[in-house]
């Protein structure tokens, strides 16, 4: 009787864990939950995997479902982008507005890699690094407690797109 009893608490408890975050009001989603963009290396094509954990803000989030970039054309994520883009130091290779210098630019029409057009690549490019000797810059890839958050990474662009005839959300 008393194994019956543990079995049926046991199953109760185990059922309440598949439904833990609908009735506690807690809202948590679990990473299978969240629609998300599928992100390549610019390097070679092969999967990302970055912590969906880390899209964070409501604009990282609209990022993550969408690919578009909810702050181009934002005056005040643009003037964040500006400051991350300087003390990453893209301004010693990439130009002061994303024109280029030692590294490619960025603004033009003419990029090294032709998914930086849009900002979904971009990202990719900025978070991951490249083959021409741009090292990764996505939060924990520098460093283990270090880098560009996706959102520092979405306002970074916001910045570069400022300057360009594009939006990279076309």
């Amino acid at each position: 009787m008393r194994s019956l009893l543990l079995t049926s608490v046991l199953a109760a408890l185990l059922a309440a864990c598949g439904n833990s975050g609908q009735s506690s009001g807690a809202g948590a989603e679990s990473s299978e939950d969240i629609k998300a963009i599928k992100f390549e290396a610019t390097q070679d094509g092969s999967p990302l995997q970055i912590d969906l954990k880390m899209f964070d803000t409501p604009g990282a989030k609209e990022f993550l479902s969408t690919g578009k970039n909810p702050y181009i054309g934002k005056e005040d994520a643009i003037k964040e982008g500006k400051k991350k883009f300087n003390l990453f130091s893209c301004v010693a290779c990439h130009g002061g507005h994303g024109e280029g210098a030692v590294g490619p630019g960025l603004i033009g029409d003419n990029f090294r890699y032709a998914k930086n057009a849009t900002n979904k690549g971009m990202f990719e490019t900025i978070w991951h690094g490249t083959n021409g000797g741009m090292g990764a810059k996505g939060f924990g890839l520098m460093a283990p407690d270090d880098g560009l958050k996706p959102d520092d990474v979405l306002k970074v662009i916001a910045f570069i797109r400022s300057h360009a005839k594009i939006t990279g959300n076309e």
